[in-house]
């Protein structure tokens, strides 16, 4: 992307839209029960997306077998991060979910090594080390493992698992098409999960739907959408590097909505994993000269 400025705004612009949904989906929960909240919101989301992909007559897939690939990734991609995170946030900060789930590229390169074979550089290994070490740091300022911590952990192992299967599968699929309905398809399991194991009774009131619509369209619709943008018309690989402002944002707007107090040991912790996000997403010089680009992301 030639302009640099227009460059970094919509970068900041998808990151804080990543990074604020932890902490506003956290103001929603005083309304609605998890599960139910984040059903509704990429099942919204989704109907939206896939509204706008039939009106431009984006290729959609035709076998049986490429409609459950995108349900896959769909169930993990949205019902397992979202449904994790969203149950983290009960018992743990935004900010301390938001940098737990955005661990998903460090992760992505340990199950890349084992599960698909594939090759790392030195550089992305020392990524990894120093986010875990981040991690130790940051969960070292708590008295006791919260729940919420593992399903915080939890989301960040179904992100990683999701973009593996769609490092393998998505060049199949339109990218517009595989998006909008994997949001759906995984809105619809959290609905259904929620009507088998929450009985909590939603509060409709201006606050909650406005939160609900903020969610699905800001937060779903048009992070996806510029985020799609930026991959698509600048370097992947540089990109992806940025995604360690998403968990900084998390982080920011927890303490600013939610008066969430910012520890020395998440303020070491949270830096040390963003600088591992980073070296795991820096681009490969030598890999862009021969034309292929090597990217990890959520």
């Amino acid at each position: 992307m030639k302009n640099k400025a227009v460059f970094a705004f919509l970068v900041v612009l998808t990151t804080s839209l990543m990074g604020s949904s932890f902490a506003v989906g956290k103001i929603g929960l005083e309304y609605i029960s998890p599960l139910l909240l984040v059903g509704m919101r990429f099942t919204l989301a989704g109907i939206m997306m896939a509204v706008i992909v039939i009106v431009l007559k984006k290729k959609h897939p035709v076998k049986v077998n490429d409609w459950l690939k995108i349900f896959l990734i769909g169930a993990l991609q949205t019902a397992g991060v979202m449904g994790a995170i969203f149950l983290s946030l009960r018992t743990i900060t935004a900010g301390e979910s938001a940098i737990l789930t955005f661990m998903n590229p460090l992760l992505v390169v340990i199950f890349g090594t084992f599960a698909l074979k594939i090759s790392y550089r030195l550089l992305q290994w020392a990524g990894v080390v120093l986010g875990f070490l981040g991690v130790v740091v940051t969960m070292g300022g708590q008295v006791q493992l919260e729940v919420g911590t593992v399903f915080g952990f939890a989301s960040a192992v179904f992100w990683a698992i999701g973009t593996l299967l769609i490092k393998k599968w998505g060049g199949q699929f339109d990218t517009w098409v595989l998006t909008a309905y994997q949001m759906f398809f995984g809105g619809i399991l959290l609905l259904a999960a929620s009507l088998l194991l929450e009985n909590a009774v939603p509060v409709f009131t201006s606050a909650s739907v406005a939160i609900i619509l903020w969610l699905a369209i800001p937060a779903s619709i048009v992070q996806f959408s510029v985020w799609f943008y930026l991959l698509q018309n600048g370097n992947p690989g540089k990109v992806s590097a940025f995604l360690f402002l998403a968990p900084f944002f998390g982080v920011i707007t927890g303490w600013l909505l939610l008066d969430e107090k910012i520890g020395i040991s998440l303020l070491i912790g949270g830096t040390l994993i963003f600088a591992g996000i980073f070296l795991v997403n820096w681009p490969d010089k030598k890999a862009e000269e021969s034309g292929e680009v090597e990217v990890v992301r959520g």
